[in-house]
């Protein structure tokens, strides 16, 4: 089983960096194995509606490792998206990311547990993890909780790692997805298949 963890941060090795870590550390005594996905400071293109995706399943853009992600996701057994804290909301580039992923391979993230933490210098974690938990409640993707709201403090990574009280949260998050992705391996042995899904429903509030 495999999880991939996205830093969705600039920083390659900042708090958001230093959070992510903690969970992949507590997979892989879980026997998980764990690969990080940076998306780093190059340009990230926002999503245009432009639909190509609809009939191959890939974004029309290839400037940047979305493309390669989606490949990634289809092997993955779950997910842990990480965010730094821009204005209360996840970090631009983390949004034109995920956009464009979650469109173009929605298929891919169906069924498959997810997580989102995320790294405040002070405020606004809670409207950010709002934001990244809604793409997962859209894909029918069990969301993976800690002992409490899956945020950590700090200004610098040193700082993270005096937040006692944060890097148990994601500890325990990294126990409860382990557990969870054991117990669909077990269920899928067992002969419990995922739900059929029915054909999407699209109503219009104007006609």
């Amino acid at each position: 089983m495999k999880v991939l963890l996205v830093n969705g941060s600039s920083n390659l090795k900042g708090c958001t960096y230093t959070a992510l870590s903690e969970v992949a550390g507590v997979l892989e005594q879980n026997g998980i194995e764990t690969e990080f996905v940076q998306l780093g400071n190059g340009p990230i293109r926002d999503c245009i509606g432009c639909g190509a995706c609809r009939n191959n399943g890939v974004c029309a853009f290839n400037e940047d490792n979305v493309n390669a992600f989606i490949q990634k996701a289809k092997e993955a057994d779950g997910f842990v998206f990480g965010s730094p804290v821009y204005y209360a909301h996840p970090s631009g580039r983390l949004l034109s990311f995920m956009d464009r992923a979650f469109f173009a391979g929605k298929k891919n993230f169906a069924y498959k547990p997810a997580a989102a933490v995320v790294s405040a210098r002070r405020a606004g974690t809670t409207a950010t993890l709002d934001v990244l938990i809604k793409y997962f409640t859209y894909h029918q993707m069990p969301v993976v909780s800690g002992n409490y709201w899956t945020m950590v403090h700090g200004n610098t990574p040193d700082d993270v790692r005096k937040d006692a009280e944060g890097l148990q949260i994601m500890r325990t998050l990294g126990n409860n997805m382990a557990w969870l992705l054991k117990c669909i391996e077990a269920g899928k042995k067992a002969g419990i298949d995922a739900p059929e899904t029915e054909q999407k429903i699209m109503t219009n509030f104007i006609r």
